[in-house]
């Protein structure tokens, strides 16, 4: 079963190992819905040795139709761009970020669904890693080419669960956006605001604490059970385009839970005019 171990490293457990000289891959995925090229606030600052990722460039692929805003990259492209991480076969995998967790989420489910092995997130992300006492390096990272090999050219039948638009009924599903977005209130992003109807809102946020580590599992399960959702069942997950519901994926499997991603998310559901749109609390 995989548990927090699998899923996450502390800012202390790194700061040790790069200091160790433990060879690890630091991935820096820094992105937001504002500000979605984060590259600029990477080179001011970032973790010794770490790799800019692009969300947008390195992260999807938006030459597929029909899937969403941030369509999965299949798993050569995936493997070109590891390699040009400095990636290495066997070699452990940071991935952080400074909002939310959704970078280095969507980074850590992208690799870990593509077959690449030992892919953690940073707990807490940019502002542990300082709050740690970590150092810190300015200016970019031209790492020596890696060499490791993906198990999948399909990320969408990959090594992680996925959903498809047509299965996100079959059984308990989240919705990781905001309140206000899940009620149709408001939608700043996509054409039809709303949610897929039977989803119970959990927004990705709430999976985190006040310093933005990962909630404990015990309060994880506190928060499943108010919206009903059974305790040892899969359980699907799905927010805007597939980013923010990559938090909810990764704390359900630090947790020892089944999660599929549903990719395309309410961008692309909310794309198809044969679809139901519910709005309200329900």
């Amino acid at each position: 079963m995989t548990g927090r171990a699998d899923v996450l490293i502390t800012a202390e457990a790194l700061v040790h190992r790069l200091a160790s000289g433990d060879p690890v891959t630091v991935l820096d995925v820094r992105w937001t819905l504002s500000e979605p090229d984060g590259r600029q606030h990477y080179l001011r600052g970032h973790v010794p040795g770490a790799v800019y990722v692009s969300l947008d460039d390195d992260l999807s692929d938006h030459t597929v139709p029909g899937r969403g805003r941030h369509p999965l990259p299949s798993g050569p492209a995936v493997q070109v761009a590891a390699r040009r991480w400095g990636i290495r076969a066997g070699q452990t995998v940071v991935v952080y970020d400074d909002w939310n967790r959704a970078g280095s989420a969507r980074a850590w489910w992208v690799l870990t669904a593509a077959g690449i092995s030992d892919v953690r997130i940073l707990d807490g992300g940019w502002a542990a890693w300082k709050a740690a006492g970590g150092r810190v390096d300015a200016g970019p990272v031209e790492p020596s080419p890696g060499d490791v090999t993906v198990a999948h050219d399909d990320l969408y039948a990959g090594a992680l669960p996925t959903l498809t638009a047509d299965q996100v009924g079959s059984g308990p599903l989240l919705d990781a956006r905001a309140p206000d977005r899940f009620r149709g209130e408001v939608e700043p992003v996509d054409a039809v605001a709303g949610h897929i109807p039977g989803a119970r809102n959990l927004p990705s946020t709430e999976l985190l604490t006040g310093d933005q580590s990962f909630i404990s599992d015990s309060a994880l399960e506190e928060l499943l059970a108010a919206r009903d959702i059974d305790p040892d069942g899969p359980i699907g997950v799905y927010c805007g385009s597939g980013i923010t519901a990559a938090v909810a994926v990764a704390a359900l499997t630090a947790a020892g839970r089944d999660a599929a991603l549903f990719p395309g998310s309410w961008s692309q559901w909310s794309s198809d005019p044969d679809r139901p749109v519910a709005c309200g609390e329900q």
